[in-house]
């Protein structure tokens, strides 16, 4: 069934780009109501010294945890201080834009997630592994594969983001087509794809639009995506993406269970077809925003909350890697798109990678220059 999103989120090619490249505040479409000014944001460095920091997320008291994606390295910083909680060089395939990526991590129980690359006899691939962390924090131990198979090839599309979804036992992956054509839209390919597994056993949650199937597609929530790189759940409990487009079309997605998402860049891999190609059999899923040309190379997401983000509360926060920014995005209730703001304070650190929110309501970010920091960020 067509989503009803469809007539709402019918901004045209030129409005979607020119809410892409409004300088600073809040822009709407026309309709909207506009935006008041974004409150001044304080910054400050919890993190130096990291290389190619790819995920960030909190743990109890105080402290962060840090995936490095190249180093294959784990860290807990605390009070400004950081120790290795893991090296898992043995462990990690890199190569690319693949090794250790994605976390997810609950605190209570102290099992933590990632999704890594892992070399196989039969070649590359990415998987998702789980650990329990001791009660000091400073080793992992009883690792157990969640889910393996994620198709892998050079290392480029590897993915691949984790979220644990709130109100169920699922844990969501967000995966890349690993720059193969037919991933996305077959349904037994891992590939181009967000999966709903059981967080502890990697089974196919009862409620997946095909969860009775004997194949790999159990485990599938959505389909058709190019190279999924932020997860985030809005406090309303609805499910949303980011994924970065080709030369254009960088997408944040409103994700529809069983939703084709209408990547499908065959014969071999031809980067030229639209990234939600409305030509193909079936229905295909809008997206809820749209970079145009160029991409801004959007990446992780999180949802903003607390009273003391004042105009920004309730907003979607995208981190951009390329365009080394923060988009704002404010989304209605039935998730159509309002306004985009884009913060200068945010707009002098370079790519930003990974966005997750601590538990105060401030966010913390990961640059991706070479020589890495933790941001954190909280409005005054």
């Amino acid at each position: 069934m067509r989503h009803h999103l469809r007539t709402t989120l019918a901004l045209s090619a030129s409005l979607l780009t020119a809410l892409a490249l409004v300088p600073a505040e809040a822009a709407a479409p026309p309709g909207a109501t506009p935006r008041t000014q974004a409150p001044d944001l304080g910054v400050r460095t919890v993190a130096r010294g990291l290389q190619t920091a790819w995920d960030v997320q909190q743990a109890p008291g105080g402290r962060l945890l840090v995936t490095e994606r190249n180093r294959a390295r784990i860290s807990v910083v605390r009070k400004g201080k950081r120790h290795t909680l893991a090296r898992l060089t043995k462990l990690v395939w890199v190569s690319g834009e693949t090794g250790l990526m994605s976390m997810a991590v609950d605190p209570d129980k102290r099992f933590l997630w990632a999704c890594h690359g892992h070399m196989t006899g039969s070649g590359p691939e990415v998987m998702v592994s789980r650990w329990r962390v001791s009660p000091t924090w400073r080793k992992l131990a009883h690792r157990r594969t969640i889910v393996s198979g994620l198709p892998a090839t050079s290392g480029r599309h590897g993915g691949c983001r984790l979220l644990l979804e709130r109100g169920s036992a699922a844990l969501l992956v967000g995966t890349g087509d690993a720059a193969v054509g037919t991933n996305p839209r077959n349904l037994d390919s891992l590939g181009g794809k967000v999966l709903r597994v059981h967080r502890n056993t990697g089974a196919a949650m009862p409620d997946n639009p095909y969860a009775g199937a004997s194949s790999a597609r159990r485990l599938v929530w959505t389909y058709g995506h190019r190279n999924v790189q932020g997860l985030a759940q809005r406090p309303d409990g609805s499910l949303w993406s980011v994924e970065h487009g080709s030369y254009r079309d960088d997408e944040v997605n409103l994700l529809v269970k069983g939703g084709d998402y209408g990547w499908n860049p065959v014969p071999g891999y031809n980067e030229e077809v639209p990234m939600t190609d409305q030509s193909l059999p079936g229905t295909q899923q809008d997206a809820a925003w749209s970079s145009g040309n160029p991409t801004l190379a959007t990446s992780g997401a999180a949802w903003v909350s607390g009273e003391q983000w004042g105009d920004l509360d309730g907003t979607l926060a995208v981190a951009a890697l390329k365009a080394g920014e923060v988009l704002f995005m404010r989304f209605d209730a039935a998730g159509a798109l309002q306004s985009v703001t884009r913060p200068a304070e945010l707009q002098r650190y370079g790519r930003l990678r990974s966005i997750t929110a601590a538990r105060n309501g401030d966010l913390l970010i990961t640059t991706d220059n070479g020589n890495d920091r933790v941001l954190r960020v909280s409005p005054r």
